[in-house]
């Protein structure tokens, strides 16, 4: 299995993508990358992400919070410090990193700190966990790229935090594709309108 090693194995047993097919938890092809972002509500953000020619699968889960078994109650007071997350794995070969940033930039406000929309609490903040170093590197080249669109159309400051991955929890199998296996579900995911460049 391919897990962090302080990754906890998921509270039930579904192991498989409900849209792609792909498994959840198993090891990746050789050469896959994978990255956690946090960007508000994980229903919302896991969906965005799905939905990339390149992306081999999604999950949904915790990080960056203390205890070794967050579950949703918990996380959802604020009182765990963990962030809701989307693990987005991918093949390089056909989407870039910097193109998942742009997706990343481009699909929540970076700027409002524990919160996205009507959503508030630390578990809500802007966050990008990363694997290797070059990533982090990146993350914080498209950042600052971006921050200057951001800055020209008005917006304040970006709040997201860039850090190596600190160790990634599943959520509970109910939340896993929770948009595709309830479509009226709620989605508070929003944009600012910027466009964020694309680095070569």
């Amino acid at each position: 299995m391919w897990f962090s090693k302080d990754t906890a194995e998921m509270p039930t047993g579904e192991t498989q993508h409900f849209v792609l097919g792909t498994p959840i938890m198993a090891l990746p092809p050789e050469g896959f990358q994978r990255v956690e972002f946090g960007m508000g509500c994980f229903w919302g953000a896991e969906r965005i992400f799905w939905q990339l020619d390149g992306v081999w699968t999604t999950s949904v889960g915790y990080g960056g919070g203390q205890g070794a078994a967050p579950r949703y109650e918990a996380v959802c007071t604020g009182q765990t410090g963990h962030a809701e997350l989307v693990q987005v794995v991918y093949d390089p070969a056909k989407l870039s990193f910097f193109e998942l940033l742009k997706v990343f930039w481009e699909s929540h406000d970076p700027t409002q700190g524990d919160r996205q929309g009507n959503d508030r609490g630390p578990q809500y903040r802007s966050v990008i966990f990363c694997h290797e170093r070059e990533h982090s590197l990146m993350a914080q080249t498209s950042r600052d790229d971006y921050a200057a669109g951001l800055k020209t159309a008005g917006f304040g400051s970006i709040t997201t935090q860039i850090t190596p991955s600190p160790g990634y929890h599943f959520a509970e199998a109910y939340h896993q594709q929770y948009l595709a296996k309830n479509p009226d579900g709620y989605c508070g995911i929003g944009g600012t309108g910027v466009s964020c460049p694309l680095r070569p």
